[in-house]
């Protein structure tokens, strides 16, 4: 499956625990990638400073489903289920 251009829910929805470019805490789940532009690209998506966990995201019809809101959905529940509580 092709990344769906515009998306972002997978740089919104999951929580990323070690630092990167701009979160050098980290970013929480549910909270917008301060790399993700007004139009829901990733703007280091070609950068060697984009951390591994996000490269090694990959868009798959049970990740990402039929749309955006989808993802969304499917995602947050993902981090849901995994969080640390």
């Amino acid at each position: 499956m092709q990344c769906r251009i515009g998306c972002g829910a997978c740089c919104i929805a999951p929580s990323i625990s070690s630092a990167l470019p701009l979160h050098p805490l980290g970013k929480p789940a549910n909270v917008r990638c301060l790399h993700l532009d007004k139009d829901n690209k990733c703007a280091i998506f070609l950068s060697p400073t984009r951390p591994s966990v996000c490269h090694g995201f990959k868009a798959t019809v049970d990740a990402c489903g039929s749309s955006r809101e989808e993802a969304l959905a499917i995602l947050s529940e993902w981090e849901a289920l995994t969080a640390e509580n």
